[in-house]
């Protein structure tokens, strides 16, 4: 697992590319699809607002939200970016890791004081740390030769992966 400050630095232009669709309206805070897992092992989707604080990637969530005994009990999630009404690009911005408890008051209030977010005093941070990234663009879009471009990153340090074929075959990146 890597935080976003890692990720930025292994892959700039993608961290540039997912944290534009993470932050469609504010400079640090955005909208996203956060899944995690139940008790019982099933999927949870849930919308949540994201926070970007010196290059890492925080969510805040009430106590007694399900959501956050999930990420307390089983850290995994995966997070989709919230789609804008003026998406003509047809473009996604997927991550999954796992949550990590923040508990150090010291970063909360750095948080909150630099960010200007409104935060309820009880709800409970979480960093979301990485372990893969995909964005995904519909390329040729009205044609014959429509399909989506993904590009992939994974924080096992393998190198970033372009899928750009409308016959689904893989193309390697250059990194």
């Amino acid at each position: 697992m890597k935080s976003w400050s890692e990720f930025i630095i292994e892959e700039p232009e993608l961290a540039e590319i997912g944290k534009n669709q993470l932050l469609k309206t504010h400079a640090q805070v955005g909208l996203a699809f956060l899944a995690t897992l139940r008790k019982d092992g099933a999927p949870r989707l849930h919308p949540v607002s994201l926070v970007f604080y010196k290059d890492r990637l925080y969510v805040l969530i009430p106590p007694t939200s399900p959501k956050c005994a999930d990420l307390k009990r089983d850290g995994r999630y995966a997070m989709q970016a919230y789609p804008s009404s003026n998406n003509v690009e047809n473009e996604e911005f997927y991550l999954a890791g796992r949550a990590v408890w923040i508990r150090d008051v010291s970063i909360r209030q750095g948080l909150i004081n630099g960010t200007k977010v409104q935060v309820d005093e009880s709800e409970v941070l979480f960093e979301l740390l990485l372990d893969r990234a995909m964005y995904t663009k519909l390329v040729d879009q009205d044609s014959p030769d429509e399909h989506p471009m993904h590009k992939i990153w994974r924080a096992s340090g393998l190198p970033l992966r372009s899928y750009n074929n409308p016959f689904g075959e893989n193309e390697k990146g250059d990194k």
